[in-house]
């Protein structure tokens, strides 16, 4: 999984360089519409789990949660024609486009930004700097991107906890469309409900105390949205008369 998927031309942001520079919302969704995927903050499974199936990628640094958008490559089934989310939940990951943080030498965030999204300008849009200073609407940009940054760290944690506990098994389910057509999910993983059930008390205590027990079970919730994303790429792609 790509960590930056749609962003172009990721760019710490500088209040001398960009000490002009503007941002408007984007017009829609469309920067998404070729995202098969994408991160998801632990905090997001509750409300991630009513839309997407959730289910684990890899990364060099351990499981990482991601909701499921679409079955095929470079398609976001929840982005229509029009640009616009069909769903009531949109996860954060997009949400916090064009801008990005990412992680510092000593662990510290840095504020960085798509300088390549159209949501960037000169002329048109709320100015990022006032006087040299961060403006209101740049001050909000950076408390969700911190919040953001906040998150990673405690879903990192809780990936590799799954891990260590021996809890993720590779997906084995098999898509079919309505006219046949399959979708396996390789390279993909999800919690073992087996595996879940033999744990040690002790082991499920400490799941429960520090709120992963609700986390895995929304996880395995959301499995059952599959269905209606098979659905939903059925009706993009109607059988053939």
């Amino acid at each position: 999984m790509a960590e930056l998927m749609f962003y172009e031309k990721v760019v710490p942001l500088n209040d001398k360089v960009h000490a002009t520079l503007r941002v408007r919302p984007p017009a829609g969704f469309g920067y998404a519409a070729k995202t098969n995927s994408v991160p998801l903050l632990a905090s997001e499974f509750f409300d991630a789990a009513r839309e997407y199936p959730i289910v684990f990628a890899r990364s060099p640094e351990g499981p990482v949660p991601a909701a499921l958008l679409g079955l095929r490559d470079a398609e976001n089934l929840y982005v229509g024609a029009d640009g616009k989310w069909d769903a009531r939940y949109i996860p954060a990951f997009v949400r916090r486009y064009p801008f990005v943080p990412a992680k510092g030498p000593q662990g510290e965030m840095i504020v960085c930004i798509d300088e390549a999204s159209p949501c960037f300008g000169t002329k048109e849009g709320e100015p990022l700097f006032v006087d040299g200073k961060p403006s209101p609407q740049l001050d909000h940009a950076m408390k969700f991107l911190s919040e953001f940054h906040n998150g990673v760290t405690v879903t990192d944690t809780l990936g590799k906890r799954l891990e260590a506990l021996g809890l993720l098994r590779q997906a084995d389910s098999v898509a079919q469309l309505h006219d046949g057509t399959q979708f396996r999910l390789n390279g993909l993983s999800v919690v073992d409900e087996t595996k879940l059930r033999q744990l040690k008390p002790e082991a499920v205590q400490e799941l429960f105390a520090n709120g992963s027990l609700g986390v895995i079970y929304a996880h395995l919730t959301s499995l059952g949205n599959l269905g209606a994303l098979v659905d939903r790429l059925s009706r993009r792609n109607p059988p053939q008369k």
